[in-house]
């Protein structure tokens, strides 16, 4: 027969705050917890324990001392004890039971295991509100807990089963941590929370969860499934959860088949869902329109219907990576009535074109790494919000990206085209560009064309590309007037590129073919602050050294890797970290 004392852990896990819609926990963790860090009285309270710390006679501190048994003598007008990280295998009925005014129990990171913690442990405990017990060897919950719980955290244990009085009948309990355990189905039962209504945060990932538990509290906020066997929704399971407005169901098995046609419909405060890396082959059905982030990213869809996101109204950020999204699989009104989507991920999916009729007001949109091989004249026609857009590493030749397909994106203000196939320049750019990247190119050719009006980019990136300096045309760094940053690196570059833009303070030039430098090299560019001309053909008295004397704001320049170390006197010298490194 399993003892019945046991004492509770006190790991105060902090769940991560949930990105843009849930806030803090409603219960926030006792001050006696914020006391770890310092700002302890000088004096410890009158009949304090050995080697521990006692700021107040409510407050005992005893963790990290290496304890294997509990401390004696703890006054019972104790109401905070903590006992974290020591060594502590079981406690001591008799012990705990006299410390009846106690209203935090903190045992985070010790070596207790359910033998230790006998069933009568917490009996006499009717103040306690706040349990911390993560991170310990426990195999089975406490099989009853004081009705005044308020916390609970039994994370990082190795537990295989709760009982209806663990979390049951507890009418002030807010907060449930049981993640990162070896929790299946059967270990849960229908009744672990009757009574319990107040809950509004639950943590169950990590565990060996087969479909997701039924009858759980209608309070509910926050409840974290993640990182189990999930593959069905019983059908009702959330029918109750009108409050939920977070819900973390990815790294399952989840499958269109294991959901009810109304699964998600009645979650009419849901504004965070996460159903990624599951195995979904099509949208589900019925989202709430109070939806705000939709994750459905490593799944297998390769379609989305007219209708089939037409609910969520309230949509703003729509994640579709890693699926298998073909452009003729989206329907032209699929985004129809999306009118708060601002950010859309498609990267990592099928598409052969820019999918049609995008979304009207999206800001940010990612669709590299998939097989568009051409942009024509309305693709961005309606977006004209767009601030940030992404086509990298896709299949684009530079004559068949149309002159005028970004003419309508007068926000637009980061531009990624790296890894195709372009030769030039696309022509047309916005003049509101900021940043332009086009790595992993085959650009031969630069001229002040179709750099014209780009007064306020600020970044330009042309690594691992074909440019000489014969191919850039005299007067083309001259229309970037705002440029701060230019990377030329791996380029077929003999000497460094004349007539610089003055605005210029990061320069790279690494993996060139650079074998003199001038002393008029960088005669344009008075506030550059970092050069770097590492691995070039340089050698010491093919560097003039007046090239570098009137850099005032010079910080770095990096000449690593050339034929000969090269030597350069810099009056504000610094480390190599004061530069940005490049791509």
């Amino acid at each position: 027969m399993r003892l019945s004392c046991g004492c509770l852990l006190v790991l105060l896990v902090k769940i991560p705050a949930l990105c843009l819609v849930g806030g803090q926990d409603d219960d926030e963790a006792p001050p006696f917890l914020q006391l770890a860090g310092g700002g302890l009285p000088p004096r410890d309270a009158p009949g304090c324990p050995a080697n521990c710390t006692c700021p107040s006679e409510e407050t005992v501190e005893c963790g990290g001392l290496d304890l294997h048994v509990f401390p004696s003598n703890i006054s019972s007008a104790v109401q905070h004890l903590s006992l974290q990280n020591n060594r502590l295998r079981e406690l001591p009925c008799r012990e705990l039971a006299q410390l009846t005014s106690l209203k935090t129990l903190n045992l985070h990171n010790n070596h207790l295991v359910s033998a230790g913690l006998p069933d009568e442990a917490f009996e006499s405990l009717e103040s306690l509100q706040y349990i911390y017990l993560a991170n310990n060897k426990l195999t089975v919950a406490p099989q009853t807990l004081p009705s005044t719980v308020r916390i609970v955290d039994l994370a990082a244990n190795l537990l295989t089963a709760v009982y209806p009085l663990t979390f049951g009948q507890k009418p002030n309990l807010r907060s449930v941590y049981l993640h990162n355990n070896q929790l299946s189905n059967a270990g849960l039962p229908y009744n672990a929370f009757n009574g319990s209504d107040a809950v509004s945060t639950m943590i169950l990932s990590s565990n060996q969860l087969s479909y997701l538990p039924q009858n759980l509290p209608p309070a509910l906020v926050r409840l974290h499934l993640q990182n189990n066997r999930i593959s069905r929704i019983p059908r009702g399971a959330l029918s109750s959860q009108g409050k939920l407005r977070e819900l973390y169901l990815q790294n399952n098995n989840l499958s269109n088949q294991g959901l009810d046609p109304s699964t998600f419909s009645k979650l009419k405060s849901l504004e965070y869902l996460d159903l990624s890396n599951n195995n979904l082959s099509e949208i589900p059905a019925s989202f709430p329109p109070s939806i705000v982030i939709l994750h459905l990213g490593k799944n297998h869809i390769g379609a989305l219907p007219r209708d089939s996101l037409s609910r969520a109204r309230g949509l703003q950020y729509l994640l579709l990576q890693n699926n298998h999204l073909t452009a003729a699989g989206v329907h032209p009104e699929a985004f129809l009535k999306l009118r708060s989507l601002h950010t859309l991920h498609l990267y990592n999916n099928r598409l052969e074109r820019v999918p049609p009729a995008l979304p009207r007001r999206v800001r940010s949109l990612m669709l590299l790494h998939n097989r568009i091989a051409h942009v024509g004249l309305h693709d961005f026609a309606g977006t004209y919000l767009l601030a940030e857009l992404n086509l990298s590493y896709n299949r684009l030749y530079s004559a068949r990206i149309h002159r005028l397909a970004f003419r309508k994106l007068r926000r637009l203000q980061s531009l990624d085209l790296a890894g195709n196939l372009l030769t030039l320049l696309p022509a047309g750019l916005p003049a509101s560009l900021e940043v332009l990247r086009l790595p992993q190119n085959q650009i031969n050719s630069l001229s002040p064309e179709l750099l014209a009006n780009l007064t306020g980019l600020k970044e330009l990136h042309l690594a691992h590309n074909r440019l000489r300096v014969g191919s850039i045309t005299p007067g083309t760094w001259q229309e970037l007037q705002g440029l701060k940053l230019l990377d030329l690196s791996h380029n077929e570059l003999s000497y460094v590129p004349p007539d610089l833009p003055e605005s210029l303070e990061y320069l790279y030039l690494q993996h060139n073919r650079i074998a003199v430098i001038e002393a008029g090299a960088f005669r344009t560019v008075p506030d550059i602050r970092a050069i770097i001309l590492r691995s070039n053909r340089l050698l010491a008295a093919s560097v003039s050294p007046t090239a570098f004397a009137a850099l005032e704001q010079l910080e770095v320049v990096d000449t690593t890797g050339n034929p000969e170390p090269i030597s350069v006197p810099m009056p504000r010298a610094r480390q190599w970290l004061s530069a940005p490194a490049g791509p």
